[in-house]
């Protein structure tokens, strides 16, 4: 009757379809047969209907029971087109999407798998993206975040607080597995070498985030520490690493497992949206749906999901459209984009800058060559820019230029710094030259002398710091930071033509005994060196004894020795500040020397 009557009223038509749900909610116990015979008894009804919630729960239970059932692709299938192509809001019908979710699961287990996906998607596509069916790409896009979000539900409902991007990919799983913080000292190198040190009363404690390209260090200090700090930075808006040499050991790093089932529902749902990147029709439209970011913090912190996704970022920096590639960039100020998270030191990015450098390629050529966004990278990213432009990357050193012909740097160290990273490469140096015929002050700069504060981006490797100081002169060179570097003890061969050095990090390196025995023999000047989470050990510390300057030693998380500790007291009168923590040391303390609590 429903299907022969000439009214055209929805009612009509939806009777049978609630009828058949009060019979299935009072049926429970039927065979698989008995299932299959249902659904093909109403699948005429279902032509012009959506399924309403009971039935949409007994077709959800069939796809996970039956998934290779003929009824999935003969019956389901004209119903899920129809689901996508003509529904409007999945938050009024949540079980109409978790319908679709389960069918586009059961395809996937198919022996061709995703290929049956592709092959689904592609005849929902049809010849072009656009009307008359406007609301696919949406729908499915609602699928996909929908699904995506419950292989981390269980992850997200079993956490007590809700940790920061950061706390999931570096830090502990529970609060109570962190460390407690150690009251740090921020260390300022002055010429007098005094320690500025922060009050340790709860009243008076601030924390702050201290950044230099991807590392993140806690430094606790009070109002008045910080603006010495930066009264005494001059233009640097951050204390340099080499100032931070008491710092507190690294939280273990904590992976994000999911089961085997949420595995299986994250693989094929970023393949959907994967494949859905690939259609130039749809791209505009999927990159304003995704702008915004939708995953839930968890995911972007999980590698195995931002490494898949990565595929789609890509498409959408290589997409010569403005529409496109704009929206790699937040929707707003003050919030991460896609650029800022697959950027080096962004949660998502697992390479040396090549996505980073693909994306600033495409905006700079678009209508983003502007003294915005060219500020936007000098204060974020100008680490990994100095690095991609060291190694030869031809739009780093055309941002580096562009820099400098902006004026867009006023620390003078800095600016020296730029133009001995572009002079370290024939391409680099073509490009400053034509600069300097266009701009001659920025010439006169570079016969003044070098910079006297230098730091290299983390990643460098012994070959990015050899082509660097081999590019010009550092002969007034004083602070050099390599901290988070690649670098190794076959450095220190470059570091002892450094005459003026007074200051060297090398925090969290590779450098070793051998690199501190020659560094011993030559640079006697020496007063500050950081060898914190470094391979160092008594055979090479030994040697800094014959470094009578060094005011500043930080041998944290070393393998340091009691003997040798006391040993290096002994001969370095000058010798006022410390850091012996995690070190068999620890425990030998002495009033002569101010060093930290030990915990």
């Amino acid at each position: 009757m429903a299907l022969t009557s000439p009214l055209q009223d929805d009612s009509i038509h939806q009777a049978p379809l609630e009828i058949v749900s009060k019979l299935l909610s009072e049926n429970t116990n039927l065979t698989t047969q008995e299932h299959e015979n249902i659904i093909v008894a109403i699948a005429p009804l279902l032509e012009n209907n959506h399924p309403p919630p009971d039935l949409c729960e007994f077709f959800c239970k069939h796809c996970r029971e039956r998934p290779r059932s003929m009824v999935v692709i003969e019956v389901f299938t004209p119903v899920v087109q129809r689901i996508l192509k003509h529904n409007m809001d999945f938050g009024k019908c949540p079980r109409l999407r978790l319908f679709t979710q389960e069918y586009i699961l059961a395809l996937n287990e198919l022996n061709a798998g995703m290929e049956v996906v592709k092959k689904f998607i592609h005849s929902m596509h049809g010849p072009t993206g656009q009307c008359p069916h406007p609301r696919v790409l949406p729908n499915l896009v609602a699928v996909c975040l929908a699904a995506i979000y419950s292989c981390y539900e269980e992850f997200i409902n079993s956490r007590d607080n809700s940790p920061s991007l950061k706390e999931i990919r570096n830090g502990c799983q529970q609060p109570c597995d962190r460390k407690p913080n150690l009251p740090l000292r921020l260390l300022h190198t002055g010429p007098d070498l005094v320690c500025q040190e922060a009050t340790l009363s709860e009243s008076r404690l601030k924390s702050v985030i201290v950044t230099s390209n991807e590392i993140h260090v806690e430094v606790e200090r009070n109002n008045t520490a910080n603006q010495k700090m930066t009264a005494s930075a001059g233009n640097d808006s951050e204390p340099n690493l080499i100032d931070c040499l008491m710092v507190s050991p690294t939280c273990s790093t904590m992976s994000i497992e999911l089961s085997a089932q949420a595995d299986r529902i994250l693989g094929c749902y970023v393949e959907i949206l994967k494949i859905l990147s690939d259609y130039d029709d749809w791209r505009p439209a999927l990159a304003s749906l995704l702008q915004p970011i939708p995953f839930p913090k968890e995911a972007l912190a999980h590698e195995k999901f931002t490494k898949e996704l990565k595929y789609v970022i890509q498409r959408f920096a290589e997409d010569p459209r403005q529409e496109v590639h704009s929206c790699l960039l937040s929707v707003r100020t003050g919030k991460d984009g896609w650029f800022q998270l697959y950027s080096p030191g962004g949660v998502a990015c697992d390479d040396d800058g090549e996505l980073f450098a693909s994306m600033v390629h495409i905006l700079m050529g678009s209508c983003y060559k502007t003294k915005k966004f060219l500020l936007s990278l000098a204060e974020n990213k100008l680490g990994p820019c100095m690095l991609l432009a060291l190694r030869g990357n031809q739009t780093m050193v055309e941002i580096l230029c562009l820099m400098l012909e902006y004026n867009i740097i006023d620390n003078n160290d800095t600016q020296l710094q730029i133009i001995s990273t572009l002079e370290s490469t024939d391409v680099g140096k073509k490009m400053y030259e034509q600069l300097c015929d266009r701009q001659r002050e920025l010439k006169e700069l570079q016969r003044k002398g070098g910079p006297t504060r230098l730091t290299l981006p983390s990643k460098s490797t012994d070959a990015d710091l050899a082509r660097l100081l081999s590019s010009g002169s550092f002969g007034n060179l004083e602070n050099l930071s390599l901290a988070f570097t690649n670098v190794t003890s076959a450095c220190a061969e470059h570091l002892i033509k450094l005459p003026s050095l007074k200051q060297l990090n090398l925090w969290s390196t590779q450098f070793g005994d051998a690199g501190l025995r020659l560094l011993s023999e030559h640079l006697t000047m020496l007063q500050v060196l950081n060898l914190c989470e470094t391979p160092v050990t008594d055979a090479g510390l030994l040697a800094l004894s014959s470094m009578k300057s060094l005011c500043s030693l930080n041998m944290n998380s070393t393998k340091l020795s009691a003997d040798t500790y006391e040993d290096l007291k002994a001969k370095l009168p000058n010798l006022k500040e410390v850091d012996v923590r995690y070190t068999e040391a620890c425990p030998s303390v002495h009033s002569s020397v101010r060093l930290l609590p030990c915990l």
